[in-house]
């Protein structure tokens, strides 16, 4: 990071990625204790693949949190989810309590749909009671697919009467045929698992506690958060409303700093369970144990969102940009998400084309994030709204800017530098491009992830419908 007295880290000198901070993952499914998962074709979706998947708890109700889209075409599911999490936790504001099963639904989003969409939620919700016994209140909720369009309910229960009796196991392949059954357009199963170390319920044995997640998404795509869903389970043992607290800001350095095409959506979630398997002692605010936690479900939801930038509609290279040397994480993070949101930065990362002028006029163009999203990321409520929406500071003498490892722009030594435009062009041909600022004012540090905007985006989103 930038020192204090303005100069430069050796990593911030050199434009060098900045270092990992969080639990390295793996992207396989790996189920924790406490969980049982399965899916099946429902008729959901008119190719015949897996469309309809249940997450259920074996032991009782599992400490959940969310983080849902603020779109105000907000889908049915998510209507739902929030009521239930409220119902279950009087203290909550729709964004924790408990949880005993999830159903997701793929391809009819049921957003847009009005009463009627919100009637048939309800009978969702009815049916998998039905099928598992399990109180309406305790189910959560996830739909992705075509907006405007009504779920076939009767589909969903012949579905469910035949997945739950014998379908849901505790398997790791059942992990991962919910992972499948989440996919629209995107072209690869998303999944990332860690492991990490908390005391047992004594303080003192070691025990490990797993943290596993899956996500769908890849098309509107952008912060705030993206047309996506996204499900991680722990065996850890916690409270809800402080789950609540590890999963916001974890959302907001990752899947708010996520941008395909710059659409925002009507059924973006997130849901975090926990469901105390692993007999660990419970997880207390401020604890190292809340620590470990939480950097675990950010490292899954980073993994997770570098994953769906990677397999945007069309794409062929994931776009990452770091930034060190703002004046603060916030700013760094508003820069970032400004260069990888680009449409002209697209296009340059499309062709190879290093061309730092469009790099230049995008972080030019940051503004910080909304309140609520600043807020999650640990700025107070007065400073959030104070600075909401606000320009980024950058000083043009003291910006760096490298492109897949080539120093371009270099503030200090008056702008722009002579380079072998050739050999930036060959590093960029690569499966990632790294775009790495640093701005030279102070010790803030942001990443985001994006991808290149290519033909086939635009020919696969002009006939999505037909």
């Amino acid at each position: 990071m930038t020192a204090a007295h303005g100069r430069p880290s050796a990593i911030d000198d050199l434009l060098e990625a900045l270092p990992a901070e969080l639990p390295s993952v793996e992207r396989r499914a790996v189920l924790p204790g406490g969980f049982a998962a399965g899916a099946v074709a429902a008729g959901i979706k008119a190719s015949g693949r897996p469309d309809l998947a249940v997450i259920r708890t074996t032991n009782g109700p599992a400490a959940a949190a969310a983080v849902f889209t603020q779109h105000p075409f907000a889908a049915a599911p998510v209507l739902l989810s929030r009521t239930h999490l409220q119902a279950s936790a009087p203290d909550s504001d729709g964004g924790f309590g408990w949880a005993e099963a999830i159903i997701a639904t793929s391809g009819c989003a049921n957003a847009a749909t009005g009463a009627a969409g919100e009637a048939d939620q309800l009978e969702v919700a009815r049916l998998l009671t039905q099928a598992t016994g399990i109180p309406a209140n305790r189910t959560l909720h996830l739909s992705t697919g075509m907006i405007g369009t009504r779920l076939p309910l009767a589909a969903v229960g012949s579905a469910l009467a035949t997945l739950v009796p014998t379908g849901l196991t505790g398997t790791d392949a059942d992990w991962e045929a919910v992972a499948v059954a989440l996919r629209t357009t995107d072209s690869r199963t998303k999944l990332a698992s860690t492991v990490i170390a908390l005391p047992d319920a004594d303080g003192y044995a070691v025990r490990s506690v797993i943290v596993s997640g899956c996500a769908k998404g890849v098309g509107m795509i952008h912060p705030g958060m993206a047309t996506m869903l996204s499900v991680i389970l722990t065996d850890a043992a916690i409270e809800p409303a402080l789950l609540r607290d590890l999963l916001r800001p974890a959302a907001a350095r990752t899947w708010d700093q996520l941008t395909v095409d710059g659409d925002t959506s009507t059924n973006d979630t997130v849901f975090v369970l926990a469901s105390g398997a692993s007999r660990t002692a419970p997880v207390h605010a401020g604890s190292d144990a809340a620590r470990q936690l939480g950097r675990a479900i950010e490292g899954i939801a980073r993994d997770l969102a570098r994953q769906q930038a990677a397999d945007g509609e069309g794409a062929t290279t994931l776009l990452t940009c770091q930034v060190s040397g703002a004046v603060d994480d916030a700013e760094a993070r508003a820069i970032a998400r400004s260069v990888v949101g680009s449409s002209l930065v697209k296009a340059a990362a499309h062709g190879r084309d290093p061309n730092w002028g469009r790099i230049v006029a995008a972080a030019g163009n940051g503004r910080l994030a909304d309140a609520a999203v600043l807020q999650a990321a640990g700025l107070s409520d007065a400073d959030a709204l104070t600075r909401a929406g606000r320009p980024v500071t950058l000083d043009p003498a003291r910006l760096r800017i490298a492109i897949a490892g080539q120093r371009v722009f270099d503030g200090p030594a008056g702008g722009a530098v002579s380079f072998d435009r050739s050999a930036a062009q060959a590093t960029m041909d690569a499966a990632e491009i790294l775009v790495r600022l640093d701005a030279g004012l102070g010790s803030g540090r942001g990443e985001a992830f994006g991808c290149d905007l290519t033909e086939e985006y635009v020919i696969e989103n002009a006939e999505y419908t037909t």
